[in-house]
């Protein structure tokens, strides 16, 4: 058997420059103490932030755009493959500034509210076990000249997804994303401008890296691999119904989520105060009304409808989508989705925001794919601990360290 604490200093340094993140730089220098020495501590690839981005071929409304990267992480105690041990915490976390991190809400935009008064400043990750489920990047306009403290205040976001594929262990980059006309736009790093691509019989709902390579689909279900010299290749045909397509990997294989929506009518959806008028168009939205689950068939280049996930589970974001494993959560039977919608929201909440770490007005659905069931994340309160509040050996792990 190899002796891994022996390989050569070379070869270290060269697997630690394909390390997308930070989590797993220290992940690879905690292994033993012959790969923390031979291993810087600051990554080679970039950090959280990016430089900025020229706004040429996408928008004139801005200086240009800064890419900041988020990562959504299972956070878990060491023994909990135990099914006595507590399940997981799910937790986005940006580093929107270097040694500087956020957490998220790990489906939307928005940051945790009213952290528990006790919670730790600082996580040890050595005593708790890290899994990243997924990975996502925001495009953020800059409306002025930047200084490197002011990315934290730069703008408003750009508010369509962005998927990058890396072309080598160094820098060298691509986007893709959706321009506000329904286009894809890519960006090579190091051009002065972005691209946008032409072709588009209907706008584009999702994009997504599979296998290595940028995928789209557009609201008609017709998939295409976006080539990094801008040419389209057909790869799945159209599936018409639903009402926003998403893309998501699960345990290798690439689905199409078709989200239906509907307009709430009834009179209880309106039954608010005066208070809540100038909210009225909030509580209007179109609500999420069912799925339908789809597996791609490359070779038929069609789409292939899914009765059941088994025990996966499926997350739709704002800005990613991502699986996992129902084993590996919080009271979760599998077969369900997860995803934001804008007509779940708590009643007893001020339109502004909750102290419950989400906005309220905008919260977490969760769809059962065997019996059809919807509804809001309040209602199994078993699947909303692993959202919030966080769970109390988060801060023990943090406090035995400190006391240590």
């Amino acid at each position: 058997m190899a002796e891994w604490t022996l390989l050569p200093k070379d070869l270290l340094e060269q697997i630690s420059k394909c390390l997308d993140t930070s989590i797993d730089l220290l992940r690879f220098r905690s292994v033993c103490t012959s790969w923390r020495c031979s291993v810087s501590p600051k990554p080679r690839r970039l950090s959280g932030t990016f430089r900025i981005l020229p706004n040429d071929g996408i928008s004139r409304t801005s200086f240009g755009f800064y890419l900041s990267r988020r990562t959504v992480f299972l956070i878990r105690l060491p023994d909990s493959h135990n099914q006595a041990a507590p399940k997981g915490w799910l937790v986005k976390i940006e580093e929107d500034i270097p040694d500087r991190k956020r957490l998220l809400n790990p489906l939307s935009r928005y940051k945790l509210n009213s952290l528990p008064s006790n919670f730790p400043r600082v996580l040890n990750l050595l005593n708790l076990r890290i899994c990243q489920l997924g990975q996502e990047y925001v495009l953020h306009h800059v409306n002025y000249k930047p200084n490197s403290s002011s990315f934290s205040d730069a703008g408003n976001l750009y508010m369509e997804k962005v998927v990058m594929i890396w072309l080598n262990c160094e820098s060298d980059f691509m986007l893709l994303t959706i321009h506000v006309s329904g286009k894809l736009a890519l960006f090579r790093s190091g051009d002065r401008r972005w691209t946008i691509i032409k072709d588009m019989p209907s706008p584009y709902d999702d994009v997504i890296v599979y296998k290595g390579n940028f995928y789209a689909v557009d609201n008609t279900g017709r998939t295409v691999v976006v080539g990094l010299n801008t040419e389209l290749s057909l790869t799945a045909n159209p599936v018409f119904g639903g009402d926003k397509k998403y893309l998501v990997e699960s345990d290798g294989e690439l689905l199409l989520v078709d989200m239906y929506l509907s307009i709430d009518t009834e009179e209880e959806s309106l039954s608010f105060g005066e208070e809540y008028l100038e909210h009225l168009a909030q509580y209007m939205s179109e609500r999420t009304v069912r799925f339908r689950v789809y597996k791609l068939d490359e070779e038929a280049k069609s789409w292939i409808e899914v009765k059941s996930l088994g025990d996966r589970v499926l997350f739709l974001g704002d800005d990613s989508t991502f699986s996992a494993p129902a084993s590996d959560l919080s009271g979760c039977k599998g077969n369900c989705i997860f995803f934001v919608d804008n007509f779940f929201y708590s009643r007893d909440e001020c339109p502004t925001g909750g102290d419950d770490g989400v906005l309220a007005g905008r919260d977490i659905g969760v769809f059962d794919l065997e019996n059809g069931c919807i509804g809001p994340l309040g209602n199994y309160p078993e699947l909303a601990k692993m959202f919030w509040p966080p769970p109390h050996w988060v801060t023990l792990a943090s406090l035995e360290t400190q006391i240590d």
